[in-house]
């Protein structure tokens, strides 16, 4: 189901529960007249090493009834790539994404705040350089102990050098590697958003023998600021977090099934739900948009422990 847009997205989500028959924002690209490709040709349709003119990236912000999305699109083959950075330290997006030269970062995988480590495999330049299995806040908490296989293999975004070539792909953390090609970049966080939502598989939603959510990591259902991470099928990128509204006296935010209608909207075919909440926030060309609010209306922006960065 697509999500419902007039002129701008001043309706927003608003029409969302009715099932209507949505219209896509005019700037979203007509649909491809030829099917989906499979699932690693989609995510990895391919941008070369060699130099390029960079193309200009694309930041726009959609105003729905209960938040507003920020996108920053990426396209295929556009001279700039999609890499992962970590902290030994939590930091804060802004700060860190000056710091690695990037033309635009999201917030990346999951983390402990209080104790700073990961819950996330997060791989830079090949090697794995942050490991949840060593977070003994994850795996010695009892409560999570029958969830653990599920969280740790969670889904990842990660990026393939292929003979030469770039490709990006979400998949499992425990899948195989495509031929011909070598991870050089990954990061956990999860669940898949699209092309189906996998909170159940990925231990972050559970039900009970009389079919009643007894589980929701994420509040999944509920609205909240999120980010996320999507994939076209000619390799394009899209990049965005749901706003919440500052001054409310209501919840706002997207739950994740309507972040995940949004990004179908836009022409995503595979998409990866990232850490959400106050960890939220897009940063583009030395400005960043955050994802809640505190009570006088001000933008919180909470230290971050691995970033999405675009340089």
């Amino acid at each position: 189901m697509q999500l419902p847009f007039v002129g701008y997205c001043t309706l927003g989500l608003a029409l969302l529960l009715s099932g209507c028959t949505l219209t896509a924002p005019e700037a979203i690209p007509p649909e491809r007249a030829e099917p989906p490709a499979a699932p690693h040709e989609a995510a990895g349709a391919t941008a070369a090493h060699a130099e390029l003119e960079k193309q200009e990236l694309t930041d726009q912000s959609y105003p729905l009834i209960d938040a507003v999305v920020h996108t920053i699109t990426v396209p295929a083959n556009s001279g700039w790539q999609i890499d992962v950075a970590v902290a030994t330290s939590l930091t804060p997006l802004s700060e860190w994404a000056t710091g690695q030269g990037a033309i635009a970062a999201i917030n990346a995988g999951f983390f402990d705040p209080r104790n700073g480590l990961t819950t996330s495999f997060v791989t830079v330049n090949g090697d794995l350089v942050a490991d949840p299995r060593q977070n003994a806040g994850l795996v010695e908490n009892p409560d999570l102990q029958s969830y653990l296989p599920a969280i740790l293999n969670r889904s990842e975004f990660r990026v393939y050098d292929c003979e030469g070539t770039v490709r990006y792909d979400i998949t499992a953390h425990g899948a195989a590697m495509p031929p011909a090609c070598q991870l050089t970049a990954a990061v956990g966080a999860g669940p898949q958003l699209l092309p189906i939502q996998t909170g159940y598989d990925e231990g972050f939603l559970a039900d009970n023998d009389a079919g009643e959510v007894v589980r929701d990591a994420l509040g999944s259902r509920l609205p909240n600021a999120r980010s996320a991470i999507g994939l076209k099928a000619d390799g394009t990128v899209v990049l965005a977090i749901a706003s919440q509204l500052p001054m409310t006296n209501r919840a706002t935010g997207l739950t994740l099934p309507e972040m995940a209608d949004f990004l179908q909207t836009l022409g995503v075919e595979q998409a990866l739900n990232l850490d959400g909440g106050s960890s939220s926030g897009l940063y583009f060309e030395g400005e960043t948009n955050l994802g809640r609010f505190d009570a006088t209306g001000e933008a919180i922006e909470r230290p971050i422990k691995s970033i999405l960065l675009v340089r």
